[in-house]
C-alpha cells in the first residue's frame, strides 16, 4: 500500500488548506484513516482520525477548525484546515491502520506534506 500525501503549502494565518491522501495498492474501505502532524523538534502529534463508517475523533488543538473525512470509492482522505495558526505549522503525515489508535502506530505512512503558517 502506498500513501501519497498533499496539498500543503503557505499560508497567512486564519487561512486554509486542504490536505489529500491517496491511497494505491489496496483498498483501505476497513481501515482507520488518520492525520498526524509533526512540529520542529517537537514529537509526532495525533491530529485527526475517522473509521470505515465516518466516526471522526480530532486532538483538542484543532477541534473546531479541522474537518477529516474519505472517499472510499476514490480511496481518498482529506483534512480539511480552517483558521489556521501559526502553531499549527508542521509535516502532515497521513496514515492507515486496523485498529486506529490515537498514537503514531499505524501499519501505513504516506510521506508528509509541509504545512507553514504565517502570523
Amino acid at each position: 500500500v502506498q500513501l501519497q500525501a498533499s496539498g500543503g503549502g503557505f499560508v497567512q494565518a486564519g487561512g486554509s488548506l486542504r490536505l489529500s491522501c491517496a491511497a494505491s495498492g489496496r483498498t483501505l474501505l476497513n481501515y482507520f484513516m488518520a492525520w498526524f502532524r509533526q512540529a520542529p523538534g517537537k514529537e509526532r502529534e495525533f491530529v485527526a482520525r475517522i473509521s470505515k463508517s465516518g466516526a471522526t475523533y480530532y486532538a483538542d488543538s484543532v477541534k473546531g477548525r479541522f474537518t477529516i473525512s474519505r472517499d472510499n470509492a476514490e480511496n481518498t482522505a482529506y483534512l480539511r484546515m480552517n483558521s489556521l495558526k501559526p502553531e499549527d505549522t508542521a509535516v502532515y503525515s497521513c496514515a492507515a491502520d486496523l485498529v486506529g489508535l490515537l498514537k503514531p502506530d499505524y501499519e501505513y505512512w504516506g510521506q508528509g506534506t509541509l504545512v507553514t503558517v504565517s502570523s
